[in-house]
């Protein structure tokens, strides 16, 4: 089993209340607009960390992640990217490598919206975990937290950091 902490579109702002939450997780996983390389680099200090670039970050950010992550933990098979949209609305592109890649899990950000839906078209389980920075029109900073065993997703959370506005 692997714990797994889950955030994106921090904008270049890493809230203490992350490093709470993601205690006892095994790896995080950022899926985009990081901002500053110093979220990053401050998350990979604490935990492994895997992630993709977002539409935001600047050539060090993208130097340092891909457009996409694609790899298989734990038997369960995930496609990470930023832009990504939904079922039945993927952005262009997502739809072709969902049916290439034919992953248990696809993951993105970008929306600032957490979400968390079964697709039936490709069977796979689409997370966004919403946003964990203060840019944007969210209204509450948001994680998601979840376990990888055995080919499943267990124990999935979805975790109120507070109020977009506010830095405590």
């Amino acid at each position: 089993m692997t714990k797994i902490g889950l955030l994106s579109d921090t904008h270049s702002y890493l809230d203490p209340k992350v490093f709470k939450y993601f205690t006892n997780v095994d790896e995080i996983w950022h899926a985009g607009d990081i901002g500053n390389p110093e979220v990053t680099d401050e998350l990979a200090k604490f935990k492994p960390l895997r992630g993709v670039y977002g539409n935001i970050d600047d050539p060090k950010v993208r130097a340092e992640f891909p457009e996409n992550q694609i790899f298989t933990l734990e038997g369960v098979k995930v496609v990470m990217t930023h832009i990504g949209g939904y079922p039945h609305r993927y952005y262009r592109g997502i739809p072709e490598l969902l049916s290439i890649e034919k992953p248990d899990v696809f993951i993105c950000g970008h929306s600032h919206i957490l979400k968390v839906m079964y697709d039936k078209k490709f069977q796979l389980l689409h997370l966004n975990p919403g946003a964990a920075g203060f840019h944007g029109f969210h209204k509450v900073k948001t994680l998601l937290r979840f376990e990888l065993n055995q080919g499943k997703i267990e124990n999935l959370e979805a975790i109120e950091l507070g109020p977009r506005t506010s830095k405590q």
